[in-house]
């Protein structure tokens, strides 16, 4: 086993070196090159085939099964190959001949999606990504066909943005199917798709999205410095990309948004905002964002603005009961008695007769209790996930208050609490809530409502502080923009959104131009 573990090792570093080197002329060469490379490597295909005139030609076919589509290489590669070949005169196959590649683009195989690679390591990327590498015995170079193919979810709606109006699909795991949902929406050149490869090991694609003439060009460029300069093994999921790129990693706070809708990403992009896509994740990330944004609804778009105006206000007042609910009653009953009424006061007295714990601990078991039981929901089976969230607060919630140790009051403090938090349409600005209300809690438990109001003003300076991409996190309350302000709490009128939200370098602010709207004429 010790010379089995050694063997290895010393081979390591061999193959390591081994796959930047250039393709040889030889094909037995890169052939045993190739070999050693995909050692262990069972779903590796690696296929040798003799073509042209009496099959004097030796080639060499490489994939990976499973990835590559195995009937279109069959038939549209090596079937053109081994047949169609014979009608080509046979000079034109000379192993000094440089316009083999030429011949075999335009006139034998008939895919679209061909490309040239010249080193182990390209051939590599090409094959773990799907495609199809052919070799051909005296050229120092190979030819890459798309032929990627891999079982993938289909389209569905999204599970974590969910809309009764508007447009219901959801990207998926599939990169190229989730730029095409964009590409689809936003029918212009102006649109633009940079495609990079991170990670050392999993050589994951990556997709960088911007609208030109829209986004700042200073934006899109620190942008794509910022994914230059990432270098880790493996990137798995578009948050690996948000701890590297945001302005501030030390912080509670996200700094970016997380979508699976694609109308929601074009929304952003119209904005002048990037979006961001990894190959394996059905979410996309945008930025930069301000920490108002996060409690818009792409829902708010699809219906009149009077009734979506009336649900974004009620977001942000239930924002504001799930940050600090909990607090308040504990800040009243701790330290300000005086500003309850006399008849609600000896109710609430009444209740926590018998309670064993004083107000913080109690609502801190039941904060524990429900986050606790939040997680269990959503890690169980869909078929049994709500029912053991809901059967479970019901029948703990019940036995805590019959066992006397807590409060009739404080459960529906919580639960109430609860509620308010689901409301929020961003589910990394719900953890912000879940997270910042202990902090509340602990405040109020301190210093009653002066601490709430020191736990205020910090987590305010702290979030001043951030910025996204250069955009103030809490851009346009401050710093102070009334222009903008007008579609943060309120929703303003389609008719009424002539510029695009301002973001310093946009070189296109208008998104529509002044005058008549449609309508009977006046």
């Amino acid at each position: 086993m010790r010379y089995i573990q050694s063997k290895r090792e010393q081979e390591k570093p061999a193959a390591a070196e081994l796959i930047e080197q250039k393709l040889s002329s030889n094909i037995q060469a890169n052939r045993q090159a190739l070999t050693l490379l995909l050692n262990g490597c069972s779903d590796a295909v690696v296929k040798d085939f003799y073509f042209g005139r009496n099959s004097h030609l030796q080639g060499l076919v490489l994939y990976f099964d499973g990835l590559a589509d195995r009937n279109e290489v069959e038939n549209n590669l090596l079937r053109p190959l081994l047949l169609e070949i014979n009608m080509v005169d046979r000079e034109v196959w000379k192993p000094d001949c440089h316009d083999v590649f030429s011949l075999l683009s335009e006139r034998i195989i008939s895919l679209a999606d061909l490309k040239m690679v010249d080193s182990l390591e390209g051939i590599i990327h090409h094959i773990c990504s799907g495609d199809t590498v052919f070799l051909f015995d005296g050229s120092s170079r190979g030819l890459a066909a798309g032929t990627r193919s891999w079982q993938s979810r289909s389209v569905q709606t999204p599970e974590n943005e969910l809309v009764i109006f508007g447009p219901k699909e959801g990207f998926v795991e599939t990169l190229r199917y989730n730029t095409a949902l964009v590409r689809r929406r936003l029918k212009s050149s102006q649109l633009k798709i940079e495609n990079l490869v991170l990670g050392r090991i999993s050589k994951t694609d990556v997709a960088f999205m911007y609208i030109e003439g829209i986004s700042p060009p200073d934006l899109v460029e620190e942008v794509r410095q910022r994914l230059n300069r990432i270098d880790i093994d493996g990137v798995l999921d578009v948050n690996y990309l948000e701890e590297f790129i945001m302005d501030e990693k030390a912080t509670i706070f996200s700094q970016a948004e997380h979508s699976e809708k694609p109308d929601r990403v074009c929304a952003h992009l119209l904005e002048g905002r990037v979006c961001l896509m990894v190959d394996g994740s059905p979410m996309a990330l945008i930025a930069p964002v301000s920490f108002p944004q996060f409690w818009i609804s792409p829902e708010d778009y699809y219906v009149h603005y009077v009734p979506a105006t009336l649900f974004r206000l009620l977001r942000f007042i239930s924002f504001w009961l799930a940050l600090t609910l909990p607090s308040l009653y504990v800040a009243t009953i701790s330290y300000h008695h005086e500003m309850i009424p006399t008849d609600l006061f000896l109710t609430i007295a009444a209740t926590r007769q018998g309670v064993p714990f004083p107000a913080f601990v109690e609502a801190l078991l039941l904060e524990f209790t429900f986050e606790m039981l939040r997680e269990a929901g959503l890690r169980l089976p869909r078929a049994v996930g709500p029912a053991v969230s809901i059967v479970g607060a019901l029948i703990i919630g019940d036995a805590a208050v019959r066992a006397g140790l807590v409060s009739t009051p404080m459960v529906v403090v919580i639960a109430a609490t609860g509620i308010a938090s689901f409301i929020a349409p961003a589910y990394n600005a719900a953890i912000i809530i879940r997270i910042a209300r202990f902090g509340f809690l602990a405040a109020a438990a301190t210093l009653g409502f002066l601490g709430i109001m020191v736990a205020f003003i910090l987590m305010l300076v702290r979030m001043a502080s951030l910025s996204s991409f250069g955009l103030p996190f809490l851009s346009p309350v401050a710093p102070f923009n009334r222009s903008q302000l007008s579609d943060i709490f309120m929703r303003r009128p389609w008719f009424k959104m002539e510029k695009r939200p301002f973001m310093d370098g946009m070189e296109n602010t208008i998104r529509q131009n002044p005058g008549p709207k449609g309508g009977p004429d006046s």
